[in-house]
């Protein structure tokens, strides 16, 4: 079982190629590439998903209730996916929500994550980097012996 789940949603398969104004021009394959090594530099184990629907994100997590920590970009699932925050609510995991822009200096409507309120933390706005943040909250939150801050 993976010490960590990486799970990006809908559109974010399109990374390097959607709005590169506004998501950078990395692509997602490069994005898990890094947190795969920086994770893998710790002693972790990273597992990657992408997937446009909802309901195969909440299969896949469900599938994979054993590991320690999520990094989820839920894409615009954070304003609607109430079925996807119910799924999140008993997950033991430690949850970082991550999104590449500042969702709070865009539209009004991007600005109110249904998913925070089960979230451990949120990371907004600094780029492709934000995974590899959210990599270093987990590491650092877990339990004594596994992560280097323990």
């Amino acid at each position: 079982m993976p010490d960590i789940l990486l799970i990006n949603g809908p559109n974010l398969g399109r990374l390097g190629q959607r709005k590169p104004e506004i998501y950078g021009s990395v692509t997602l394959a490069e994005i898990e590439r890094c947190v795969q090594s920086s994770a893998a530099g710790v002693g972790l184990s990273v597992d990657c998903f992408q997937s446009d629907v909802e309901g195969e994100i909440i299969r896949y997590l469900n599938g994979r209730r054993d590991a320690q920590g999520l990094i989820l970009n839920p894409g615009a699932l954070m304003m609607s996916g109430w079925c996807l925050r119910d799924c999140l609510e008993d997950c033991a995991a430690i949850k970082i929500e991550v999104h590449i822009s500042n969702i709070f200096a865009r539209e009004q409507f991007r600005t109110q994550s249904v998913l925070a309120g089960v979230m451990n933390g949120m990371i907004a706005g600094l780029g492709a980097r934000s995974y590899q943040l959210a990599l270093t909250a987990i590491r650092d939150m877990l339990p004594e012996g596994r992560g280097l801050a323990g």
